[in-house]
């Protein structure tokens, strides 16, 4: 049994403050991007404000949004009930169930990209050590810092799962599914 933590609230403050999750990628949004790579888990909690999606999810937000991802990732704990927990953020178009599961086999585990930086926001996590290692005060905490703690293996990224969506220039092809165009 395992749980997915989705994170899907965020500033976006790179890319001018809009609506990233909700961004469309091949036909599908962000969010539904990374909950198809978490869909059979046996728990998806999604941390940010409620939208539509392709599966059903258990809805959450931090006490103070915005106030990171650790935060988040508190939150979205409080009703994880499986004994392992993949986080992942809403913003990994290419994530796939395949990194998934070898994240899950390697828990406590993270995706390496093909730089060689770890991508804090895609791993697989024993939910007791990871409730443990929150801190009491979690808004604005430094996730790689809280992460480290527990002593991950490094996957490397085989299919590109780790690519995340940070500035306009990071994905050509996306479009906003509302408000403004990117900012130029």
């Amino acid at each position: 049994m395992w749980a997915a933590v989705v994170l899907a609230g965020g500033r976006a403050t790179r890319m001018g403050g809009i609506d990233k999750p909700a961004l469309v990628v091949n036909g599908k949004t962000l969010l539904d991007h990374a909950l198809a790579a978490v869909g059979h888990a046996d728990e998806i909690v999604v941390v940010g404000p409620e939208r539509p999606t392709a599966v059903p999810v258990r809805w959450t937000r931090e006490p103070v949004p915005g106030s990171g991802p650790v935060a988040a990732l508190a939150a979205g704990l409080e009703l994880v009930t499986a004994p392992v927990t993949v986080l992942l953020a809403a913003d990994l178009p290419a994530v796939t169930t395949e990194t998934v599961d070898r994240l899950r086999a390697e828990a406590p585990a993270l995706l390496v990209d093909a730089g060689g930086r770890d991508q804090w926001l895609l791993g697989a996590w024993p939910t007791g050590r990871l409730r443990a290692a929150l801190p009491e005060r979690p808004e604005n905490a430094a996730l790689r810092k809280v992460l480290s703690g527990l002593s991950p293996a490094r996957v490397p990224d085989r299919d590109g799962s780790a690519r995340d969506i940070d500035t306009p220039g990071d994905m050509p092809g996306v479009v906003p599914t509302d408000g403004p165009a990117f900012p130029e």
